[in-house]
């Protein structure tokens, strides 16, 4: 990875744990994930027009990923009703690039050498235990640790997805313009036609806070993507994780949620494990 990619894998981190942040804010979880989505079909549509359409070998896995997403979705705001938001978080990610990492072997053919399996596992051991940790002194909380796990098997599945359609589209902005604009219609489809009159008086009180979600949500996405036309996927999905830290570090100071020495070791298992994966040899 070069010293671009890894800037802006890094900036997608932050990005992306500010919008899962901002979800989590909104108390209700489906009113926060339609407006970030219903934006993202909004910065989809004013997008596509700038951009290359994706080449017709993209459109199966630009589709399947809408799928997938959506799925994502319904995990992740089950995942933060029923855990802490630095908890729910740090397993949902965590737990990925590992999957990612066998599925890209499997799929993109790319099996990592002895430093980078090294250091996606040193990193997966540490976000992921952030999170285990975080327990004791607690009964386990099964469901959520569930649904934060299942969250974390749909990540791996649409990264791997998005990392081959996005090298077959031809152009990494047309393909998140048009997986933004086809995914973004489900949720504010669904809600429109369950809550019907009542569904502006839901989303306005919301609207610019969800709508910021958005806009960060897509920029997040669309370096991920970015970076997965010049790197290979699974050191590209565990450098990305390092959100889960940043998620910490929100979750202590908005959300009142301990940040000690667990999460701590966490952070320097994560810098090991990156250093690991950046070893030349």
């Amino acid at each position: 990875m070069t010293p671009l990619v890894i800037a802006a894998v890094l900036l997608a981190a932050v990005t992306h744990a500010s919008w899962n942040a901002i979800a989590h804010r909104i108390t209700d979880k489906l009113t926060g994930f339609t407006l970030i989505s219903g934006g993202g079909l909004l910065i989809g549509l004013a997008t596509a027009p700038f951009a290359a359409f994706p080449a017709a070998a993209a459109w199966p896995y630009l589709l399947v990923s809408a799928v997938i997403h959506i799925a994502y979705y319904a995990l992740l705001m089950r995942s933060f009703r029923l855990g802490d938001f630095g908890q729910a978080y740090p397993i949902a990610r965590g737990s990925a690039p590992l999957v990612v990492t066998v599925l890209a072997a499997v799929f993109a053919h790319e099996v990592p050498d002895g430093w980078a399996a090294a250091g996606i596992a040193v990193s997966c051991a540490g976000l992921t235990g952030v999170a285990l940790w975080g327990l004791r002194g607690r009964r386990p909380d099964w469901a959520a640790i569930g649904a934060a796990l299942a969250t974390g098997l749909t990540i791996a599945a649409y990264t791997v997805v998005d990392g081959l359609g996005v090298r077959a589209s031809g152009s990494s902005l047309g393909y998140i313009a048009w997986l933004m604009a086809v995914q973004g219609t489900v949720l504010p489809l669904y809600v429109l036609l369950r809550r019907r009159g009542g569904t502006l008086a839901l989303l306005r009180p919301h609207a610019a806070l969800g709508l910021l979600g958005a806009a960060l949500s897509v920029t997040a996405y669309a370096l991920v993507l970015w970076a997965q036309t010049r790197a290979a996927l699974a050191p590209i999905s565990a450098l990305r994780e390092s959100s889960i830290i940043v998620g910490a570090a929100i979750g202590a100071v908005f959300f009142k949620e301990r940040f000690g020495a667990p999460r701590i070791a966490a952070a320097v298992l994560l810098v090991v494990g990156i250093g690991l994966m950046l070893h030349t040899g």
